[in-house]
């Protein structure tokens, strides 16, 4: 059951909608104001956020704001004005959407529905790393070469992972053991070298079209 915060300083209003996403199967919570919504926006986790523009202690734009610097949750803006500079307004605070008032309530369930379709995909795009035919799930930790299940020890995949979210940037060998033994380890750089022979070894790498480069005397880099 996901999870809805409505912000929204009208009762009935409030009230209109909590009945309404309760009767569509979501899980509501009401806060009458800026700052008591904002302080529910970050003390829980929730799956879309209802926000108001015109409230009393902080205003819509604030609120949105305070929650962008810390949470990516789904934020529409409810408000009565209409015009261009609002909307704009609205968006740039990092609202996913904004809907004008009055709104047929099916408008909102179908934009609400959208969102939450657009941001799962997006997750899961997120989780698959992809460079020439090397397919990386970072959720199942598999390496698909060309559709071919490779592989790899967690070490192994670790490293690789680092160097595909890196693509184009060259990391020294010392970032490369922080990023993926860690800070408190006592093995020595060499063993970046190693390991980056393993992976070579296992995805068949040959030099005219490497999927690891060596740059001299720094590190390593998978150039696209």
């Amino acid at each position: 059951m996901k999870k809805v915060l409505i912000v929204e300083d009208e009762p009935n209003f409030a009230r209109f909608l909590e009945l309404e996403l309760v009767h569509e199967s979501y899980d509501v919570s009401v806060a009458n104001d800026g700052t008591n919504g904002l302080q529910l926006a970050l003390e829980q986790e929730w799956d879309m956020i209802l926000l108001d523009i015109m409230l009393p202690g902080m205003n819509g734009i604030e609120v949105c704001r305070a929650i962008r610097n810390t949470k990516k949750t789904l934020i529409i803006m409810l408000t009565a004005r209409n015009n261009v500079t609002d909307r704009v307004l609205g968006l740039d605070c990092g609202a996913d959407d904004y809907i004008p008032k009055p709104f047929a309530i099916e408008e909102l369930f179908a934009r609400m529905r959208a969102l939450f379709r657009r941001f799962e995909h997006s997750e899961q795009q997120s989780n698959i790393l992809v460079f020439r035919d090397l397919n990386l799930d970072l959720s199942s930790r598999i390496l698909k070469q060309a559709d071919k299940i490779v592989e790899l020890t967690k070490r192994e995949f670790d490293l690789l992972a680092v160097l595909l979210q890196n693509v184009n940037v060259v990391l020294s060998r010392d970032s490369l053991l922080d990023k993926v033994w860690g800070y408190d380890t006592e093995v020595e750089t060499n063993v970046v070298d190693v390991y980056v022979r393993y992976l070579r070894n296992k995805l068949s790498d040959s030099a005219d079209e490497p999927y690891i480069n060596t740059q001299r005397g720094i590190g390593y880099v998978m150039r696209a």
